[in-house]
Order: C-alpha cells, then structure tokens, then sequence
C-alpha cells in the first residue's frame, strides 16, 4: 500500500480508533465517529475521507452560547482547525487533515487539537 494513499489513511485511522478508550464507531466505508468528555458533556465527532482530506467534525454548543466575535479569535491562532457556526447559531469545531499527512502521531495531534478547543470553548462559553 503505497504511503499517503487513501487506503493506507483508512489504516491509520481505523487501528487509531480501535486503540481508544471510550466509544468509537465505524459508520460507513470512510467514515469514522468518536465520543469524549469535553468540558461535562459528550464531544461527539464525526471523521470522514473525502476528496484527499480526512474532515472531522464535531458540535460545541447551541446557539447564543458562544459569542461569534470569540469564535473568531479563535480561529485566527488556530492550524488545521477552525469555528463555525450554523445558521440557526450552533457552533461547531472542524477541521481537515490532507490524506498525505495521516500518519498515527499526526493523526493524534490534529483529533487531540480538535478536541481541545472544543473543550476550550465550552468552558468558555460556561464562565
């Protein structure tokens, strides 16, 4: 399997997944879900391979719980990573990962920022 391929990112995330702690799931070919404590409550996110970028996906709060400016400022220090909100107000965490880049440290590292500033903003968003 050639390295940085599709089928090797599957790998990666597939025994990644398999090595956590707590509750994960396979939803389709692709198509991964992970759930952890983030600030009191569930974190539930979604990962996927799409078009050469594995996407993972999360919801944060609700709408009116955090406020857009601080989103903002957010997602200027942020790599890899970033803050969006619907159009109803819920705020979401999201980021891509390029297929070439999906190796088991790097993998950890983006998932661990992803749910870091999740966790970050809802303990923001409580204070």
């Amino acid at each position: 399997m050639e390295h940085g391929s599709a089928a090797c990112a599957h790998d990666v995330v597939d025994r990644y997944l398999a090595a956590l702690d707590g509750e994960t799931r396979r939803v389709a070919p692709g198509e991964w879900g992970f759930s952890v404590d983030a600030a009191g409550w569930p974190l539930h996110v979604g990962i996927a391979l799409r078009d050469g970028l594995l996407r993972a996906q999360g919801e944060v709060a609700g709408p009116g719980r955090i406020d857009a400016a601080v989103l903002l400022q957010y997602n200027r220090g942020l790599p890899l990573v970033r803050f969006s909100h619907t159009g109803a107000g819920a705020v979401w965490v999201e980021g891509d990962l390029p297929v070439e880049a999906i190796a088991p440290r790097r993998l950890d590292g983006f998932l661990g920022l992803l749910v870091r500033v999740a966790t970050q903003a809802r303990e923001a968003a409580s204070e």
